[in-house]
């Protein structure tokens, strides 16, 4: 086990000091995915109104066109797809589609009470995240080396974080999550 953290964090890593507002700042989605909530409205013709979860394979069910692909688009890209497939059985050829949930796994491992998945239904920061897995096991973490794994552009970034100055009120801002980032807490080495 040991050895497979070890390969895993040979990488570059991004100390604290040197992280981007881009990584600081809450997660927004852009683009749908997997289990998000939408809400279709159609001014007029509210019978056609729906609130559609994004599916497993990506697509919503909407009535008279059937299945949409929603995963990986914009909501204005998909509020034009859906506009153009009704557009024959609309008077007032407008369509509204917005965001109403949106939840997305990451994963809390290493010196934690309860490591696992978590699921984010709000941008969640790092440390929200480890107090969802009930917290550091405090006989054993570090909280000064935690480190966040992100999978980005098909590249894999490392983020070192030091969650116990955020703790014990020294200072520091909150590293938000993205969807499937992975959170590991090293233990202490004595």
């Amino acid at each position: 086990m040991a050895v497979f953290f070890l390969t895993l964090f040979s990488g570059c890593m991004t100390p604290e000091s040197r992280l981007s507002e881009k990584e600081l700042a809450p997660y927004r989605s852009v683009e749908l995915r997997e289990g998000d909530t939408l809400v279709v409205t159609f001014p007029g013709s509210p019978s056609l109104n729906a609130t559609p979860q994004i599916r497993r394979d990506g697509k919503i069910d909407l009535q008279l066109v059937g299945e949409v692909t929603a995963a990986g688009k914009t909501l204005s890209e998909l509020e034009k797809e859906i506009l153009e497939l009704y557009k024959p059985q609309l008077v007032l050829k407008q369509v509204t589609v917005a965001l109403q949930t949106s939840s997305f796994p990451v994963f809390v491992t290493g010196s934690v009470v309860h490591p696992g998945r978590v699921m984010c239904d709000r941008p969640m920061s790092a440390l929200e995240a480890i107090m969802e897995a009930s917290g550091f096991d405090n006989t054993k973490a570090n909280m000064k080396r935690v480190v966040v794994l992100r999978q980005e552009e098909g590249q894999l970034q490392h983020f070192v974080l030091n969650l116990k100055s955020i703790l014990e009120g020294k200072g520091g801002r909150l590293f938000y999550l993205r969807p499937l980032d992975i959170i590991y807490v090293p233990e202490k080495v004595f």
